[in-house]
């Protein structure tokens, strides 16, 4: 009964990060929301061995259940009859175009990449806790990291905003 409460108490605290963290290697809500319930699902079958510190564990089962999918689902463009919504015309400084720009950029960095990036600097983990989450080494997180923020740096569109990608070390 123990182990229950843990969980429930678990994913009440962390399902709002998870969600984001989940969004932002998918890009889709709807996805986001399926990806996060399926790594949840899988954590609680073997809840009892994952020990007193979960996120390192569950995020890894959320970017391994991601990497999974991304052979499987197909994801092309969506017909519709309507217009999608257009950004908040009180918007003034463009910040959801800026927005839209970065998430396409993000998307076009590979699966790993992107979970590094996602990990590091939306997560704010450390990077030995990507690393344990990723089961690679520091030294992997480093090079996949400086790997991601060269690509976002040269990315054609990212060029042609405001900001420029920094790297932080």
């Amino acid at each position: 009964m123990r182990d229950r409460a843990d969980y429930i108490a678990y994913v009440e605290a962390r399902s709002s990060r998870l969600l984001r963290a989940a969004y932002l290697l998918c890009r889709d809500w709807a996805h986001a929301e399926d990806l996060v319930q399926t790594a949840l699902a899988k954590v609680w079958r073997v809840w009892r061995r994952v020990g007193s510190q979960p996120d390192p564990y569950v995020y890894r089962v959320l970017i391994n259940t991601h990497t999974s999918w991304r052979g499987r689902r197909w994801h092309g463009e969506i017909p519709t009859d309507q217009l999608p919504d257009i950004a908040d015309a009180t918007d003034p400084m463009g910040a959801a175009d800026t927005r839209a720009t970065l998430w396409a950029a993000l998307g076009r960095l590979p699966p790993r990449q992107r979970a590094v990036v996602v990990l590091r600097y939306f997560e704010d983990l450390p990077e030995h806790l990507v690393a344990e989450i990723m089961d690679c080494s520091v030294g992997t997180v480093k090079s996949q990291t400086s790997k991601a923020l060269a690509k976002l740096r040269i990315d054609p569109e990212l060029a042609s905003t405001t900001y420029a990608v920094e790297d932080p070390s």
